[in-house]
């Protein structure tokens, strides 16, 4: 967890960008699009801008006093947990069933090519006759059974942990304006004191654009998991249709008047 944070904060998120990199490979278009979108508009820009835009926040904000103690409850008060921290809790929550699907997966391929390997060494004289379902000898996997609802599951979660983090930043911080100015008028400030925050319209439009990608994010899941149901129930209409078609059966053995020796 400390590798993957330091990664995103400091900007060396190869780790994490190397394990979400191999779920493209096992996912659907939509799945793909999600992955662009967390990488290019959410930990890109974050590990790119956030220091120039935020850095020490506290440091930076100027208050009309120098009673001991009040600049730092007025930002606890108002900031109960930093922008740029609870993005980078954000990333990595939501992250994470995607992760735990992608050791599903891996665990499923690994299985199946031990299954392989003991089929070319004609080991099967417990009467085995299992047989690769769910991959290929190249490693890609179909969705289907088990790994359809694996991943059905991991879509259902990554929506419901989106929308946790966007109900709590309106909880934390309310929406969209980052304030110019904050007042406090409680202990430990001994009379009514104004703090003035920097970069205010910077911050509000960075806000903004991280709500826009969550509720995007959101989106991009709602959609793919209809899609992937409509597709499945789609492939089954079409197989129930082809099993009840009846094959035309020849009869080569006719004879004049319709009466037929099958």
């Amino acid at each position: 967890m400390s590798r993957l944070l330091k990664a995103v904060t400091m900007g060396e998120w190869s780790f994490l960008s190397d394990l979400l990199d191999k779920v493209q490979s096992h996912s659907t278009v939509f799945g793909k699009v999600w992955m662009s979108v967390l990488f290019l508009f959410r930990i890109f820009i974050l590990a790119a801008g956030v220091d120039k835009i935020w850095g020490d926040e506290l440091a930076n904000m100027n208050c009309n006093t120098k009673s001991v103690g009040c600049t730092n409850f007025c930002y606890d008060r108002s900031f109960p947990l930093s922008h740029t921290r609870f993005w980078v809790l954000q990333i990595l929550t939501v992250s994470t069933p995607t992760l735990i699907y992608l050791g599903h997966v891996l665990l499923v391929i690994r299985k199946e090519n031990k299954m392989r390997r003991r089929l070319h060494q004609k080991m099967s004289k417990t009467g085995m006759n299992k047989v690769p379902r769910y991959s290929d000898e190249s490693g890609k996997v179909q969705l289907k059974g088990v790994l359809l609802v694996s991943y059905l599951i991991q879509l259902v979660f990554k929506i419901m942990l989106e929308v946790s983090f966007i109900v709590g930043q309106y909880y934390l911080y309310g929406f969209i304006l980052m304030p110019a100015k904050i007042s406090c008028h409680t202990y430990p400030c001994r009379t009514p004191v104004d703090c003035f925050i920097s970069r205010p319209t910077e911050k509000t439009i960075f806000i903004v654009f991280m709500l826009a990608m969550a509720v995007l994010s959101v989106f991009l899941n709602i959609v793919e998991m209809f899609h992937l149901m409509l597709s499945k129930m789609k492939e089954k209409k079409k197989r129930r249709s082809s099993r009840s078609i009846p094959h035309e059966v020849s009869c080569p053995n006719q004879k004049p008047g319709g009466v037929t020796f099958c």
